[in-house]
C-alpha cells in the first residue's frame, strides 16, 4: 500500500467532494479517510488515499492535482503520507 494525503482548500460551493472523488476514481486511487470542514465560505478537505493502484508516478500524479487545481478553482495538493506526518509532527 502507497499512502498519500491530499489536501484541498477552496470557496465552498456544491460539488466539491464530487469533482476531487472523480478525479480519484478516474485514476484508481482509493479514499481510505477523509475529513472536511467548512470555515465560514471556506471548504477544507484533508484525505488519505491509497495509490498503489494507481499507474501514475508520484510526479505524474502532483502534476494531474496541479492542473485540477487551476480548473476547478481549488487549492489541491498531494504529500507523500511520511512526509505530511513527518511536517506535522510537533
Amino acid at each position: 500500500m502507497t499512502n498519500s494525503v491530499i489536501s484541498v482548500i477552496g470557496k465552498d460551493r456544491v460539488g466539491i467532494v464530487y469533482d476531487v472523488a472523480k478525479i480519484l476514481a478516474e485514476n484508481q486511487i482509493n479514499i481510505l479517510n477523509i475529513s472536511q470542514q467548512l470555515m465560514d465560505e471556506y471548504f477544507t478537505m484533508i484525505i488519505l488515499v491509497d495509490t498503489a493502484k494507481c499507474t501514475k508516478s508520484f510526479p505524474e500524479l502532483a502534476a494531474l492535482f496541479q492542473q485540477e487545481s487551476k480548473n476547478l478553482a481549488l487549492d489541491i495538493r498531494l504529500q507523500n503520507e511520511q512526509i505530511f506526518n513527518a511536517m506535522h509532527r510537533i
